[in-house]
């Protein structure tokens, strides 16, 4: 029996499905690679497309081209070396399988040069950029997207070579290079790496995750409609740019993973794989399944050979050409159930099971996973899925689908409920830690208090929820008003709350550490094609007038904390003390200790909860005067149990400190 039944007895009445998950993943996998590895298998991006090549009878350089389209009749490049015309000099033959192959002299394409694939059929013809183009580019003038000659004379040299990440526990830095300047304009790579890449270093994080990086030919999609899955997006920047960016991120000691999309894809036929060869199903589903109801988009069909190959083979090529650490993995939920997940509740352990879930996409993340980690062992994957499917994180051997982590995608929700339908009376500091630590405990997660999601327009972050329109008037020292007051306090200890009780790893998007204002909105017709929300005001967190600062100080404390304690994400979350009517609450963590006053109306100056003997120290306090607190306790005070003949013999005794309204308290263990 697979562990991942025997270790949740829930699972037993479905031991035949998942077992059957498993038996088909292995056989899929024996299908692919053979007796070998799948990781030899996946070598689809070194076999298609455009390489350079030595003639080693001759001694010559030529360039190869080669593309899959079973469809196709006939199929030429052009460019604007031939005058963008069909030619017998650049026409590629008809191998074996489906396969398509042009070989042309060294002198024939240049580095620089742009080309399309011209793609016959029977009965039609269209322009089509190569499914494995590298690098794709946007004319600034007709805004038509071709692929690109790419072999400049100096390949990029790595610095480091290998790389292993720290993940005890991870720290992800979700960013958006476009959109992360202060400038209102589409940012860069050599930008990032030179002026927010020492941003995320010094707050403590240790992973980026990059948005948007596989091309994409509308920038207001955030990324999300992939159209070339090779090519990384050509309007940050050159590809040896975004190499060097994660070249000096490992200098760091900072992991850098991807947004990987391998949910859907693109429409467009010009810029993408729709109807490449003439036909809607060569890489997608036929049919009503053809198209995302919800994404206007297309869904891959993750039955056929070709496409697993095209998709294993994307993953093994961000590893190996760019050295990303791994991937979160976009639209989980969406691949892994017929009905895309949408109007599902997911209310019992037979909704994974009742045959709405597509076994060929669990198949294929299953080998993904696989892949992923036979070509780096220290990879992270992470998946976005919201529906809880069990073994999403468990390892492929004991019948899980290989993930490294899962996103915790309820905490946001449950804080957006709190903050906009609860009044903080009712807050429930018992049920807020039961939500933090509600989730599989034999799968990591990672934790977030809101990620770009939430700060996109139409949605509202967490410090908009909390002051709202007050954060443009009053947010700078002395012109602080109550609901000022009260949403800083609520979002350190949001995030606080959130980010100590991982048992995985913390995310937070891109400037929401220090509560940036207003949302994200990308340039469009309905805003002038503005990019004034689609930017990252860093001046706010660098004004020390301003509490942006204060914020931004408190979320470095934090993560630097937690950072540094031994294996946190590994110790148990203690629960020692829940008082609803006092709206208090304390857990332990090895030597640390967490404590929440939640309540709004009332400081406690000597408030007792039993912890283990012995003597505390302050380490962090939200309401320090550093974080925009008040300051109203002395955090240099020693703390000292005070011994309860009932409580001594289990090595406890009571600990009093001072509580202020809204605030919290970390207290380590030192004697």
């Amino acid at each position: 029996m697979l562990k991942l039944i025997k270790s949740n007895p829930y699972l037993a009445p479905y031991s035949g499905a998942i077992e059957g998950r498993y038996n088909y993943f292995r056989q899929v996998e024996k299908n692919l690679a053979g007796n070998g590895k799948l990781s030899d298998f996946a070598n689809g991006h070194l076999y298609y497309g455009l390489h350079s090549y030595l003639d080693e009878q001759t001694g010559t350089q030529h360039w190869v081209m080669r593309e899959w389209a079973p469809n196709a009749t006939a199929i030429y490049i052009l460019g604007d070396f031939n005058g963008w015309k069909k030619s017998e000099q650049y026409r590629l033959m008809s191998t074996q399988n489906g396969n398509w192959e042009g070989i042309f002299n060294e002198d024939a394409l240049q580095h620089g040069q742009h080309y399309k694939l011209l793609v016959e059929w029977q009965g039609g013809y269209g322009e089509r950029i190569p499914s494995y183009a590298t690098r794709v580019v946007q004319d600034n003038y007709t805004k038509i997207f071709s692929a690109q000659v790419w072999k400049p004379e100096k390949e990029y040299k790595w610095k480091i070579k290998r790389f292993r990440p720290k993940t005890d526990p991870l720290f992800i830095y979700e960013c958006h290079i476009g959109m992360s300047s202060s400038e209102e304009k589409v940012s860069t790579y050599e930008e990032f790496r030179t002026q927010v890449l020492p941003r995320v270093y010094a707050d403590g994080y240790n992973c980026l995750q990059i948005m948007a990086i596989q091309e994409h030919p509308h920038y207001g999609s955030f990324g999300y409609h992939v159209s070339n899955f090779f090519a990384a997006s050509s309007r940050f920047g050159t590809p040896e740019e975004l190499k060097h960016l994660i070249d000096d991120a490992h200098k760091l000691g900072i992991a850098v993973i991807m947004d990987l999309v391998h949910s859907h894809a693109v429409k467009n036929e010009l810029e993408g794989l729709g109807n490449f060869d003439g036909t809607p199903y060569q890489y997608f589903h036929s049919g009503a399944r053809r198209e995302h109801p919800a994404w206007d988009s297309l869904c891959f069909d993750y039955q056929k050979p070709q496409v697993l190959h095209f998709l294993l083979s994307n993953c093994k090529f961000w590893l190996e050409e760019y050295h990303f650490d791994g991937f979160r993995f976009d639209g989980v939920t969406s691949m892994i159930y017929k009905s895309h997940g949408l109007g599902e509740d997911f209310t019992s352990y037979a909704d994974y099971y009742n045959l709405n879930q597509d076994g060929d996409a669990i198949c294929y993340l299953t080998l993904a996973n696989r892949l992923i980690h036979q070509v780096n062992p220290h990879a992270i994957t992470i998946a976005e899925e919201m529906s809880g499917m069990p073994g999403l994180a468990v390892p492929v051997k004991d019948g899980g689908m290989g993930f490294d982590y899962r996103l915790a995608m309820g905490i946001p929700d449950f804080w957006i409920k709190m903050i906009k339908e609860i009044k903080d009376e009712d807050w429930k500091a018992g049920h807020i830690l039961y939500e933090m630590t509600n989730r599989r405990q034999d799968e990591k997660t990672i934790s977030y208090a809101e990620s770009h999601d939430q700060a996109l327009v139409g949605d509202k972050t967490i410090i908009f929820r909390l002051i709202d329109a007050e954060m443009y008037w009053h947010m700078e020292h002395g012109h602080n008003t109550y609901m000022v007051d009260r949403g800083l306090a609520l979002h350190k200890m949001i995030r606080l709350i959130t980010c100590s009780t991982i048992n995985g790893g913390y995310l937070n998007f891109m400037g929401n550490e220090f509560g940036h204002p207003e949302w994200i909105d990308f340039p469009r017709e309905g805003n002038g094609w503005s990019y004034k929300y689609a930017r990252r005001q860093w001046e706010l967190v660098d004004n020390p007038n301003l509490y942006y600062h204060e914020l931004g100080e408190f979320d470095k404390a934090m993560i630097h904390l937690i950072g540094n304690i031994k294996d946190f994400e590994k110790l148990p979350v203690v629960s020692i003390w829940e008082n609803e009517g006092d709206q208090m609450v304390a857990f332990a963590r090895g030597e640390y200790i967490f404590v929440f006053n939640w309540n709004g109306q009332k400081s406690f100056p000597d408030y007792g909860f039993l912890a283990p003997s012995g003597k505390y120290e302050v380490v962090l306090n939200t309401d320090a005067t550093q974080f925009a607190g008040f300051g109203i306790s002395n955090d240099s005070v020693e703390h000292f149990t005070q011994a309860d003949p009932i409580y001594e013999k289990d090595g406890k005794g009571w600990l009093k400190i001072y509580l202020p309204a809204r605030s919290a308290q970390v207290l380590k263990k030192v004697d």
